[in-house]
């Protein structure tokens, strides 16, 4: 992937959230993965929470996080599968705001080449809420892997070309 070596590598504040009735901050390796490879790349860890698979615990803390305007970049893990306590992406609805649907389409692409048909059951998927952009994707740690290293390692790094979403911040609230 075309990444700029001459340009400026532009820092963001990233809050982390995983969804899950099970796990706990010892045994979360979704979340953890993600921690530590945000701020591999160089970005600044705003916030890391568990919540339960309960969409009023979801908005509850994704307000607060979409209300701190120091957070640009919010990445969720958990509850984006079809059984009936997976309600992450019908809680993002709730929150309202602006779809990216080729997310989740190319997180899905990604994934059917390390899971085939199965990546049928993830329900991947990011918004724009106000200036904040929302990465909701599977709790497993393979699928935080294949949408972290082929997608969101670029796309929130300034320097890659020919656009990124880090280029975007400024004008997200535009109208």
């Amino acid at each position: 992937m075309p990444i700029d070596e001459t340009a400026e590598f532009k820092p963001i504040r990233i809050a982390v959230l995983t969804v899950s009735d099970s796990r706990t901050r010892e045994t979360d390796k979704s979340g953890g993965y993600l921690c530590e490879a945000l701020q591999e790349l160089g970005h600044t860890l705003a916030d890391y929470a568990l919540v339960p698979d309960d969409q009023g615990a979801i908005l509850g803390r994704l307000h607060q996080w979409v209300d701190d305007q120091s957070i640009n970049c919010i990445l969720i893990t958990g509850g984006t599968g079809v059984t009936g306590r997976d309600v992450t992406p019908e809680a993002l609805a709730v929150l309202g705001g602006k779809e990216i649907p080729g997310f989740g389409e190319l997180f899905r692409w990604i994934s059917y080449r390390t899971i085939g048909t199965s990546t049928i059951q993830s329900r991947a998927i990011a918004y724009i809420v106000r200036s904040t952009y929302i990465f909701a994707m599977p709790g497993s740690t393979g699928a935080c892997a294949d949408a972290w290293e082929h997608i969101l390692v670029h796309q929130l790094d300034s320097r890659f070309k020919p656009c990124n979403f880090v280029d975007l911040i400024g004008r997200l609230r535009e109208s």
